[in-house]
């Protein structure tokens, strides 16, 4: 299983804070999954802490973060 943990606005987006799934091969698979179709494409993804693409494998008891772009000045 994987835990995949959503911040700020795309909490309210996605519906849930933290969800348990079973492990796909890819983070690009996970997020195939119909749960995050709303999604934005330009969402900053990490997995075990580190920022992630859609390519990186994933493996039983990785942690997934789904985060909006952030700016600032």
């Amino acid at each position: 299983m994987i835990t995949v943990k959503c911040f700020a606005r795309y909490r309210a987006l996605l519906g849930f804070s933290d969800l348990e799934l079973p492990t796909p091969a890819t983070l690009g698979e996970l997020l195939a999954d119909p749960r995050f179709a709303t999604l934005p494409k330009d969402a900053l993804l990490a997995v075990n802490q580190s920022f992630a693409d859609r390519t990186t494998p994933l493996k039983d008891g990785d942690e997934v973060a789904l985060m909006p772009p952030v700016s600032g000045g």
